[in-house]
């Protein structure tokens, strides 16, 4: 088993739910996204480049996320949690889920197509 489904399936209830159904959604509308574990998280990755990652963290799942500045719609939905470069939703429970929310992120992010880490690298001063 990857261990990125080995963490979400040891998660406690409700946050299994949650992350399941999040893996459903990103694998519906990315079927060749690949689900990586990178610093000890599930991250997806479409055609080498980051596009999510997921984590459960104190008593909510968050699916983070980059390129927020570029994204029209939804942004009130949208937690920055004091981060630079990386915004989030966070559920506490299945029912918070909003499939159109996250669709239009993951599309987004896919016609944005740039790797969040050569951005964030390339910003250091030298």
């Amino acid at each position: 088993m990857n261990p990125a489904e080995a963490y979400i399936l040891k998660q406690d209830e409700p946050y299994k739910t949650i992350l399941l159904q999040l893996q459903a959604i990103i694998e519906a509308v990315l079927p060749n996204a690949e689900l990586l574990y990178k610093w000890r998280i599930p991250f997806y990755y479409n055609d080498g480049i980051p596009i999510c990652f997921l984590n459960k963290s104190k008593d909510y799942v968050d699916f983070a996320f980059w390129h927020f500045e570029k994204l029209e719609k939804h942004n009130d939905y949208f937690i920055d949690a004091n981060r630079k470069s990386i915004r989030s939703l966070r559920f506490k429970s299945v029912e918070d889920i909003n499939d159109e929310v996250i669709v239009y992120v993951l599309q987004k992010q896919l016609e944005i197509n740039t790797n969040p880490f050569k951005l964030i690298l390339g910003k250091k001063k030298t």
